[in-house]
């Protein structure tokens, strides 16, 4: 972990990339960057934690494994961001659409329409104003102040499913809303995802989907795995 080439990768990559936010499979020359910030992040929590501790008061406990100050500092010498407190895929997605509105670009109002990194912004930026009561205040701000984005209107929300396709469309929507807010589609069998007041049994979508794998159509299957399904 305090190996310097490490953080010199981290830096290069960062550089390329414009943050330092890289998904877990992500290397730069080799080098496992995406695991190694995973485990930083790790780290960088339980020293949080211990310090939240002595601060009221409490026994630090074990701080084997805790970041260091010096670590800290280097990593946010980098990008301030790299250790959010909600998933690092939507921090990542943020990121990258405050990177396009700094080069004047105009933000995707669908998905599909625009893809960097491997992030479809179109599909990120739909699931956030379709699922803007579930977001942090924090998130909310920095939507609405950086990237000048609000709640969806009333004529832009989805409307109830009625044929089969219609089902799976909707089902897919709040998959996708789901990958955008979490950063993977590793749903708990009973999951609730709410899209617009309208809940929809996502953890059972994706069980019975991948129970059913042989006899979907592969575009739904397509559709699935690029969401990061394990089939």
């Amino acid at each position: 972990m305090n190996d310097p080439r490490q953080l010199s990768a981290a830096a290069a990559w960062a550089a390329e990339a414009g943050h330092l936010l890289p998904p877990t499979t992500a290397t730069y020359r080799g080098y496992p960057i995406g695991v190694w910030m995973k485990n930083n992040r790790t780290a960088g929590r339980k020293a949080a934690e211990i310090q939240a501790r002595r601060e009221q008061g409490l026994p630090a406990g074990n701080t084997a494994g805790a970041l260091t100050e010096e670590r800290r500092d280097a990593l946010e010498a980098i990008d301030s961001s790299w250790c959010p407190a909600w998933p690092v895929a939507w921090q990542r997605c943020y990121k990258l659409c405050r990177g396009l509105i700094e080069a004047g670009t105009a933000l995707p109002t669908a998905p599909g329409q625009m893809t960097l990194q491997g992030e479809d912004l179109g599909a990120w930026i739909q699931a956030q104003r379709l699922g803007w009561e579930q977001l942090l205040p924090a998130q909310a701000w920095m939507l609405e102040n950086m990237l000048h984005l609000g709640p969806a209107a009333p004529e832009g929300r989805p409307q109830a499913p009625r044929t089969r396709a219609d089902h799976w469309a909707a089902n897919l929507a709040a998959a996708r809303q789901f990958h955008a807010r979490e950063g993977h589609l590793h749903v708990p069998r009973k999951h609730i995802e709410d899209v617009d007041g309208v809940p929809y049994k996502l953890g059972t979508f994706i069980d019975n989907s991948r129970r059913r794998a042989d006899k979907l159509a592969q575009e739904r299957r397509a559709e699935l795995t690029e969401l990061g399904m394990r089939w």
